[in-house]
Order: C-alpha cells, then sequence, then structure tokens
C-alpha cells in the first residue's frame, strides 16, 4: 500500500491535540449574550476575559486561552446558524466594510449554515487572508512599512494602539503564532485535512472580525482619519507565464489540439487523483474541490485549494527521498523554500530535485511561479490578501491545474502510462519536461538584452533631415571622430569572434544589425543553470542587468530625442545653435548603435558563461566586479549625456573612446568569463 494511503493526518501530534480537542474539552454552555449587545455590538471585554497569561512574564498561556475559548466558539457558531441571511446581513454588514471585501464575509456565513468541510477550509483561508490584507491598511494609520508576516504585523505596537493589546491577543490565540491555533498557516501550508478545522472557529474569526469593525469605527471618528485600502496586486504580462498555453497547439503536420482545461480533461484529472501516490487519501476531497471550483469558473478558490496540495505531495516526496520522516508532520512555515533549497539543513545534498527531474521540470516551474521576485508568486499574494479573488485570472489557474496534472501522472505506485499518453495529457506532460525558468535574474536579463537589442533596431528607420539640409550648415561636414569609433567597435567585436556562434557573425561586417540581433537570439536560447546559483554569479547577473537596462535607457531618449527634433526642424522651430546640437546628435548615432550592441553582446557572452566567475580567485573577481562597474558607469553617463536636459552628444563620443579601451586592456588580460570557457 503507498504511503499516501497510510498517512492518517499531517498534523504532529501536539498540534492535533490543540486544533481538533482542546477547545473542546470545557463543556460549558456559554450564553452569546454575555458577548453580543442587544444592539449587535461584540462585547470585548467579556471575550478578552477569556485569554489567558501566564504568571512569570505575562505572555499569552495559549493552551489555557483556547480550553477557555472553546465554549465561546461554540457559541458563536450556533447563534450564526439560528439567523437567517437577511439577520446577518442587516446586523453584520456594515462591520465588515472595512475588509474591502464585505462579500467574502457574507459567502463564509453562507458556508456555516451547511457545514461542509472543505468549504470551511477554504472559507477560513480566504477570511484570513483578506482580514490580514485589512489589518495591513489599519496599520498604515499608524505605521509605515507594513509587516510581511501576520504574526509580526499581529504582535505590532500599531495594531495595539487602534485595537487594543487585550483585542490582538485574542486573534493570536486563532491566527498568527505558532504556538496557538495557528489555523493560518496550518491550512495554508496544507497540513490539516478538511474534517480536521473546527467550523466553529471559522465562525468565531468571522464575529471578531465584525468587532474589530466596529472598534476601528470608533478609532476613525475619534482621530478623525480615514481607512485607505491599497490597491490589489494585478498580474502583468500573462504571456510570459503562459507555460501550458490556452491556444492551439501543434501535434503534428495535419492536427491542432486545443490545450486550454476542460471537461475532459479535468475528468480524467479526477480519475488520476483517485489512483496517485502525489495525493494523500485524506486530502483528496481538497483535490477535487479544486477541479471542481475551475470547472465553476472559481479560479482564484481553485488555486487557493490546490496549492497546498502541492505542498503537502512535495513534502511527502521530500520526506521519502531524504530519509527524514519526521519533518512530514512538523508545520515549518517556510518548508517550501527549504524543499526547494540545494542542501538540507545538515548540509546534506537535497534529494527532492532529483526525483523532481531537476533541472527541466518541477523546480524551476515552483522558483518560477511562487518564490522569484519578479514571478506572480502565486502563493504569497493570495494568501496575504493582495490579490481581487473576483478579478482572478483563468491563464494563471490554468498554469496550476495543469501542472498539478501533471506532477499526479508522474508519481504514482500504479501504472499510470495510459493517462500519460491521453490526448489530452500528453501535451502537458511534454510542455512541463522542457520548461525553462522565466523569472529567475538570469532570465530575466536574457529577456531585456532581446528587448534592448529590438529597439535598437527600430533606430535605422528613424527620420532624419535630408542631406542637402545639412550641407548648408558649416563646420559639421566631416564625422571622421564617429568613423574612427566604429573602426574600433568593429575591431573589438571581431577579437570577440571566437567566443561566438560561427553561423552569426561575418568578418566582413561585424557591426551589422541583422546578424548582431541573430547571434543575441542564439545566446539567450541557450540553456543556462538558474537552480541554486551561487552569491558570486548573482552579483554579477546584478551588475549585468543594470547595464542592460542603461543601454536601453539610452536607446529610448535617442528615439524620442531624434523623432522630436526632426519635427521640430521641419517645422523650422529650431535655432541655429538647436540645430546644430541636433546635427552633432545624428552623427553620433552613428556610432551609439554600434557601440550598444557590442555591449549587449558582451553582457550576453558573460551571461553564457557567468557560472565561471566561481572559478577566479578573491582578486581576480574583484578586478572583474571592478571593470563591470566601469562599464555601468560608462552607460550610466551615456544615459546623462543623452538626455534632453543634456544634449552632450560630442561628450558621448570621448566617454565611448575610453570604455572601448578598458574593454580591450580586460580582453587582454583575459579576465572576461567568456575567456576562461575556452
Amino acid at each position: 500500500m503507498a504511503l499516501s494511503d497510510l498517512v492518517a493526518t499531517c498534523l504532529s501530534p501536539p498540534v492535533h491535540y490543540v486544533i481538533c480537542k482542546l477547545g473542546f474539552e470545557k463543556k460549558d454552555t456559554y450564553d452569546i449574550n454575555n458577548i453580543l449587545s442587544e444592539n449587535g455590538e461584540v462585547c470585548w471585554q467579556a471575550v478578552t476575559e477569556h485569554v489567558c497569561y501566564l504568571e512569570s512574564d505575562q505572555s499569552v498561556d495559549y493552551m489555557k486561552s483556547i480550553r477557555s475559548l472553546g465554549p465561546v466558539c461554540e457559541s458563536v457558531n450556533l447563534h450564526f446558524k439560528s439567523l437567517t441571511k437577511e439577520q446577518f446581513v442587516v446586523q453584520y454588514t456594515l462591520w465588515f466594510h472595512w475588509t474591502n471585501n464585505t462579500e467574502l464575509f457574507l459567502e463564509v456565513f453562507d458556508v456555516l449554515q451547511y457545514t461542509q468541510t472543505t468549504e470551511v477550509a477554504l472559507g477560513l483561508m480566504k477570511l484570513t487572508a483578506c482580514l490580514e490584507r485589512a489589518l495591513g491598511d489599519v496599520y498604515l494609520l499608524v505605521g509605515k512599512d507594513c509587516p510581511f508576516l501576520l504574526r509580526d504585523l499581529l504582535a505590532s505596537e500599531q495594531l495595539a494602539v487602534v485595537f487594543g493589546q487585550a483585542v490582538m491577543n485574542v486573534l493570536r490565540v486563532f491566527i498568527g503564532s505558532p504556538y496557538g491555533l495557528n489555523l493560518r498557516n496550518v491550512l495554508w501550508h496544507g497540513f490539516a485535512s478538511p474534517q480536521e478545522i473546527p467550523a466553529k472557529y471559522c465562525a468565531m474569526l468571522l464575529f471578531l472580525t465584525a468587532g474589530l469593525g466596529q472598534l476601528l469605527q470608533m478609532y476613525l471618528l475619534q482621530n478623525k482619519c480615514i481607512l485607505v485600502h491599497r490597491p490589489y496586486v494585478i498580474f502583468v504580462n500573462i504571456e510570459e507565464i503562459d507555460v501550458f498555453p490556452g491556444k492551439y497547439l501543434t501535434i503534428s503536420k495535419f492536427l491542432l489540439y486545443y490545450i486550454y482545461l476542460n471537461h475532459g480533461t479535468l475528468s480524467i484529472a479526477e480519475e488520476v487523483v483517485k489512483l496517485s501516490s502525489f495525493v494523500l487519501k485524506t486530502m483528496s476531497p481538497f483535490w477535487m474541490a479544486a477541479l471542481t471550483a475551475f470547472r465553476q469558473s472559481r479560479y482564484a478558490d481553485c488555486v487557493i485549494l490546490l496549492l497546498p496540495q502541492l505542498e503537502v505531495g512535495l513534502r511527502l516526496l521530500f520526506t521519502t527521498a531524504n530519509k527524514c520522516p519526521n519533518r512530514f508532520l512538523t508545520a515549518e512555515v517556510k518548508f517550501l523554500s527549504k524543499m526547494l533549497a540545494k542542501h538540507l539543513d545538515n548540509e546534506e545534498v537535497n534529494q527532492l530535485p532529483t526525483v523532481l527531474e531537476e533541472p527541466a521540470m518541477a523546480s524551476e516551474f515552483l522558483w518560477d511561479f511562487l518564490n522569484h521576485q519578479e514571478g506572480p508568486r502565486v502563493r504569497d499574494r493570495l494568501s496575504h490578501g493582495e490579490i481581487n479573488l473576483k478579478a482572478f485570472p483563468r491563464e494563471v489557474a490554468n498554469q496550476i491545474v495543469a501542472f498539478a496534472i501533471t506532477l499526479l501522472c508522474r508519481f504514482s505506485d500504479k501504472d499510470l502510462s495510459a493517462y500519460k499518453e491521453h490526448t489530452v495529457i500528453k501535451p502537458l506532460m511534454n510542455c512541463a519536461s522542457c520548461y525553462r525558468s522565466r523569472f529567475h535574474p538570469i532570465s530575466r536579463l536574457k529577456k531585456q538584452v532581446l528587448e534592448c537589442m529590438k529597439n535598437i533596431h527600430l533606430w535605422p528607420d528613424l527620420p532624419t533631415v535630408p542631406k542637402e539640409h545639412v550641407q548648408t550648415i558649416k563646420g559639421l561636414e566631416g564625422n571622421a571622430e564617429a568613423s574612427t569609433l566604429i573602426l574600433k567597435i568593429s575591431e573589438t567585436l571581431s577579437e570577440l569572434q571566437q567566443y561566438m556562434p560561427q553561423n552569426c557573425y561575418s568578418s566582413d561586417d561585424p557591426v551589422n544589425s541583422v546578424l548582431t540581433e541573430r547571434l543575441l537570439i542564439e545566446l539567450c536560447d541557450m540553456r543556462i543553470c538558474t537552480l541554486y546559483s551561487p552569491r558570486s554569479v548573482l552579483e554579477i547577473v546584478v551588475i549585468l542587468r543594470k547595464i542592460s537596462t542603461q543601454c536601453h535607457q539610452v536607446s529610448e531618449q535617442v528615439i524620442t530625442s531624434t523623432e522630436l527634433k526632426y519635427k521640430q526642424w521641419m517645422n523650422k522651430t529650431l535655432r541655429s545653435r538647436q540645430r546644430h546640437n541636433y546635427l552633432r546628435m545624428l552623427n553620433s548615432i552613428k556610432f551609439l548603435s554600434p557601440v550598444l550592441r557590442l555591449i549587449l553582446v558582451f553582457i550576453t557572452l558573460e551571461l553564457v558563461n557567468v557560472h565561471l566567475v566561481c572559478k577566479k580567485n578573491p582578486s581576480d573577481y574583484q578586478q572583474y566586479v571592478k571593470f563591470l562597474k566601469s562599464v555601468l558607469q560608462y552607460t550610466e553617463n551615456l544615459v546623462t549625456y543623452t538626455s534632453p536636459e543634456k544634449n552632450k552628444w560630442d561628450e558621448t563620443m570621448e566617454l565611448t573612446n575610453k570604455a572601448l579601451m578598458k574593454i580591450r586592456k580586460i580582453s587582454d588580460r583575459k579576465l572576461m568569463l567568456m575567456q576562461l570557457a575556452t
């Protein structure tokens, strides 16, 4: 029998006791009128009296507090069950407005009426995320730089100023402290199965949220201030995360297949859920509910349900591969990051990436979608309430579900080859197997380089004044300096030829724009290891990215200035000095285009060999960093001199000449990374 069938709970015994038993030990019946006034206000003093404190240091005694609050939670749950939807709306809606998501809290009330365990868990996950976001907005009434972690937010002096420390201690019994019920983390990290989360705790948090709204209203009136809600995070450039694309893909010469997850794909996924050893039997209701949510176009719900289950499955693989079963039940908040790390805590090599077929598949995808700062960071943003759940894009849900299906098919004690080869599953497996990171700094640099080159490629089409107009301006007939610089750039590119793919280079025309673009495309298509990049590699990539950014800025400024000055020239609105400056700019463009392309080629060749930086000794490494920073300084000066405010086009020649000399000097000393590869 598979291990996934044998696991009865993911909660360690102490945590299981706290969540499933401790709050049920007191059998007292608690009168709701003790904590709820006739006009519907929460009597906070009566609630806070149930929080117990240690005699030693007056910190919260979480065990006693949970035991004491158990009957109160049950009373609140029964109270909500006794209300009709209309009664609840009339009595409580006003007090949820501060959350900026009243509708969500009304939905949680509906869920509590039927106590469907999976829906209660989902409601609690959404509630805690929304509550955290709203509390962060309140924090900013008093302080700056809202804490990222919920536990730090709830323990902050700023929230205690608004709500009172006793009230915040009540909240910390339920969420935000590893010593309390810790409901948010237990659910979001996939430790609790549906039946392990008592509905009364969800009801209590709903009740407390309304009570916080009442306290906040008094604070706002007394201090004459307004609560401002931070805007939601919006996923931009959705096409960048289109791994499992929702469009027609060519499978054969004559067949196109639509790969958006449809009813047939989801039906097969439901069958595989029952067979895959990636799914714990106790957690299968979450998987089924996630697939149902996708069918019903509830994309945020689908992903919220699915992400913790991916973590559970990966944790099972991790503990099995590394032979540390004791860690399966340990609720570590940052455990997902640890599972994807190169080494274990004891410095031994983590075996999970090998199981996941590193580097092509799951490790890269997970880092991209969950961890990399420039990626969508789907779980962080959902769990911290940063996303508008109603506007959650189908495209993102499509990626998570499709990826989950590939993991289901790959890990099973049963033969799932028939499913893997199915016409709706096989394209997903193929997409996953050739995945490359898109949000690692190395991948972002590749994207930057190609975008910059595309921008420079626009220069030849920029409007220029007729030659006969130029000849009327005395003293600007020659461009010997520009020609000399172009010759030097050509010589430098020729020296780099030995490190380039041969089919993308012409010794007759080394500064050819089309060939440069083809070269950069080919270089950027090379696979560069992104997993577990050493610090020295990342430091170099950071500098290279800054250089690329400056090059792009120069290109943008040249385009803007050229178009504007041409228009002014043709309209005869330029004064004599401005006309001379414009013609100097046109002269400078002749060498700025090839020098920017040279820098892009240099950046990309260094990037392709970036891991060789680890072979440099400390002295050579520092010299190399110093050189890169000098190139960065050159590009920053170019940005300044080509800006509309400065317009120092003649000075760019001297700058460029010095930069080329430095590049030649470093090349002669064999300090470039591309030179270490030969």
